[in-house]
């Protein structure tokens, strides 16, 4: 881990914390982020597939964080590790159902439509920007059942099979999620 890693975290601790919350901040750097280097050693260890432990780690901090300003922990060193756990199976289940490819040649990437003009090209790539967004943003179980359906386009039956729910369940969940995400496009004035 390299020093200036420490200190932006250090640097994060610092702006985030009051005089008030001072007891707090020793607590987080003696009891949390003294076990940094474990807690990576695990995920990696654990989970080496998942591309950018570092984002593990943070989101982890903080997720610990707000939970002290909420109630007492008993065991910081189990809970943050059970944080990270959590965080680094959500992530590994988000890349199964929606992978992320690496381009190394962007030349080799097929255009959208050659027909298509530029203005219209653009609006349907920030169009699509933004519903993938707003699948992102549907919880985890939802975001699942909504990529099956309506992206992979799985029967409903096939969906709760697989997933061990009820053909309801799925039904609701598929509902709830469309809603979702064409509430987010209309706020953003995509749908009408």
């Amino acid at each position: 881990m390299s020093g200036r890693f420490v200190d932006r975290i250090n640097r994060a601790v610092t702006l985030i914390v009051s005089e008030p919350d001072a007891e707090r901040s020793r607590w987080f750097v003696e009891e949390v982020h003294a076990h940094d280097s474990s807690l990576r050693a695990y995920l990696r260890g654990s989970f080496p597939t998942v591309r950018d432990v570092d984002d593990v780690v943070q989101e982890s901090y903080v997720r610990v964080w707000k939970a002290k300003t909420a109630e007492p922990i008993r065991s910081a060193r189990a809970f943050l590790f059970r944080v990270a756990r959590h965080l680094a199976l959500d992530w590994l289940r988000h890349d199964r159902v929606s992978p992320i490819d690496a381009v190394t040649d962007l030349s080799a990437l097929p255009v959208v439509d050659n027909r298509t003009g530029v203005a219209e090209a653009a609006s349907i790539a920030e169009e699509t920007a933004l519903l993938v967004t707003a699948i992102d943003a549907l919880p985890p179980r939802c975001r699942e059942i909504v990529i099956l359906r309506k992206l992979r386009g799985l029967p409903q039956k096939e969906i709760a099979a697989r997933l061990g729910l009820s053909e309801q369940t799925v039904q609701v969940q598929i509902a709830r999620g469309v809603k979702k995400c064409e509430e987010f496009l209309r706020r953003r004035g995509v749908k009408r």
